[in-house]
């Protein structure tokens, strides 16, 4: 199905009627998905004049439209909803500090409040803040800890609403040596406390090779470095998974993978980033994003590498265009971003391109795909960032970077890529979200009146029409399961051309989320979904090996647990268990109902989250 003749999804006009077309004082909505693309890219073509005159200016935005327009890119959703409108603020993802004082904390509380009403989703570090019971010596009274600040930011999180159309959505980050570590791990638990965040733990190298050692590990007091006490690191990692295994929460961060990559060491250590977890940030630096559709650079049932690296090039040119027309919210934000110009080029669709290409998702030859392709797209858009820095300079801080001593004379973005989980923007593009596999390849989808429909996954029906196997018995087959294997007399070959998330292992979602982020600048968003039946142990492995092969950072999610009784979500992966009255929005990967945890649209059943 398309939009205006857009070759966008099936839900996608819904999707943009609800949320990013504008609208008159009436509330009525006054554009198309054609005029809402031509907005956008005329208001970023705007910065091209400064350089080039109207010429640049009619160049660049007829270029841009044309990357939109024909399914191949789709930047973050703030761009798109507020790009040549008044509000005027395009960046998704921002991280703010947070200081050991009541002035700092409340002064980062009504900042959280001014990025949440212009669209933008916020990343703090609390590790910095005095454990609950600490001395404070200006009243003689006690501290009442990291977690009681973060109730604050909760609050007036929900107090907020991001201009009708975002809710806002927060990481909270706690360093695994902070003496209220404990509390922090277990606050999630009940699935009731802080729900709009999301949370997870900064975990160093020395800490889990103490816990895999067995040693003791020290709980340090930030405000003076002193010792407060001392735990088994086994025990606190157990306490990890098990509250991991429980609700989904905490993620792991790891902090020295994260700075090991982090470009500008000289500004000081990456402490936390943005919502979803795949963008560090320095305190005050907001990200915008943007993803290429994998799908649509399919020729002749290859990859068709250069049309990919042309709209890389052209991408990036975007993204750093969309630096200088934004209006950010905080002076201290357009002054950080300014000194790095961070921005992140990423991908969707990867499990719809390896269908198409007759390659199973996981097999040594798709993620050396995935390896080509992260490097062609961080290639492409570093030699464009290289030739921006040269005309229109580098970054500010380009000689306190790590790229002068790697042999780059220019370059205008301290870094490029970023995986971003496109939730929404994959439903508005009709393809599999980010680098994620098929949730189910069939779901239910409630409507007004209760009525029930089963959809069925394209990419999957279309093979079996060419195979024959499109019958009412396969159909009825295939939406009781979700599953391929489930279609009468298809070749097992074929079926595992379309695996879905519970039928690949753990450890194959992992080395996936490897391949891409071996290329990738930024960090890698990605779930790594486990059957109910899973045990703490396997979420144990997941986090060390995830560790062990270098990722930033890892999530769980085992299918129900986010408070719901297992039974009520099965048999059908993907099944919506709340009535449609309760319900605001279904999940683009898995029809699941959506509620909203951390502040992002979470779903109940596959744990797909996106803010983007």
């Amino acid at each position: 199905m398309s939009t205006d003749g857009l070759p966008l999804g099936p839900h996608a006009e819904l999707i943009l009627r609800r949320r990013y077309l504008a609208r008159d004082p009436d509330g009525r909505v006054i554009e198309t998905a054609e005029e809402m693309l031509a907005r956008v890219a005329g208001a970023v073509a705007a910065a091209e004049e400064a350089y080039g005159g109207a010429q640049a200016l009619r160049r660049w935005r007829d270029a841009f439209f044309e990357l939109m327009a024909s399914g191949r890119f789709l930047p973050n959703s703030p761009t798109l909803m507020n790009a040549g409108r008044p509000l005027g603020q395009l960046a998704a993802c921002f991280v703010l500090p947070v200081d050991d004082s009541l002035e700092s904390i409340f002064a980062a509380v009504g900042h959280t409040a001014m990025i949440h009403q212009s669209g933008g989703g916020t990343g703090f570090s609390f590790s910095r803040l005095r454990p609950a019971g600490d001395v404070v010596s200006s009243t003689m009274g006690v501290s009442s800890g990291p977690l009681s600040f973060m109730r604050v930011f909760d609050v007036a999180t929900e107090a907020i609403k991001q201009g009708g159309t975002r809710r806002g959505a927060n990481m909270g980050m706690l360093a695994a040596g902070h003496p209220d570590i404990e509390l922090f791990i277990t606050a999630k638990r009940d699935n009731h406390g802080l729900r709009n965040f999301n949370l997870s733990v900064m975990a160093d190298d020395a800490f889990m090779a103490a816990a895999a050692a067995g040693d003791k590990w020290p709980l340090v007091n930030p405000r003076n470095g002193q010792v407060v006490r001392t735990v088994e690191a086994a025990e606190l990692f157990g306490l990890i998974v098990e509250s991991a295994h429980a609700s989904g929460e905490p993620g792991l961060a790891f902090f020295d993978a994260i700075n090991r990559a982090n470009p500008v060491p000289a500004l000081g250590p990456l402490e936390a980033t943005n919502p979803c977890g795949e963008q560090p940030l320095l305190p005050y630096e907001s990200c915008n994003l943007g993803s290429l559709v994998l799908p649509a650079f399919i020729k002749n049932r290859e990859l068709d590498l250069a049309a990919l690296e042309q709209a890389a090039a052209v991408g990036l040119r975007f993204l750093d265009d969309v630096i200088e027309v934004n209006r950010y919210p905080l002076p201290q934000v357009a002054e950080a971003t300014a000194r790095t110009r961070k921005v992140g080029l990423g991908v969707m669709g990867l499990a719809d391109l390896l269908s198409e290409l007759g390659l199973v998702y996981g097999s040594p030859e798709s993620l050396e795909l995935g390896r080509r392709i992260m490097s062609a797209i961080t290639g492409t858009a570093r030699a464009a960032s290289v030739e921006l820095g040269r005309s229109r300079g580098s970054f500010p801080v380009f000689e306190q970077s790590v790229y002068p001593a790697q042999g780059y004379r220019h370059l205008r973005n301290a870094t490029v890529t970023t995986i971003a989980p496109t939730g929404t923007l994959s439903l508005i593009m009709g393809c599999s979200a980010s680098i994620e596999p098929h949730f189910a390849l069939a779901y239910t989808r409630r409507v007004l009146g209760g009525e029930e429909l089963v959809e069925l996954n394209p990419g999957f029906m279309r093979l079996l029409q060419r195979q024959g196997l499109d019958t009412p018995d396969n159909r009825a087959a295939l939406a009781a399961t979700g599953r391929a294997s489930a279609v009468a007399g298809l070749d097992p070959g074929l079926a595992a051309l379309y695996p879905t998330a519970h039928e690949i292992a753990p450890a194959v979602h992992l080395q996936v989320q490897a391949a891409f982020q071996e290329f990738t600048d930024n960090g890698v968003s990605k779930t790594v979904n486990l059957p109910a039946e899973t045990s703490p142990q396997a979420v144990a492995e997941v986090f060390t090996q995830a560790h062990r092969l270098g990722l930033k950072g890892v999530t769980v999610f085992r299918h129900g647990c986010r408070g719901r009784q297992v039974l009520e979500l099965a048999p059908l992966p993907g099944r919506p268990s709340t009535p449609v009255a309760q319900a605001t929005h279904l999940c683009p990967r898995c029809g699941g109902t959506l509620a909203t945890d951390g502040g992002c649209r979470t779903c109940l059943l596959c744990g797909a989250s996106g803010c983007e």
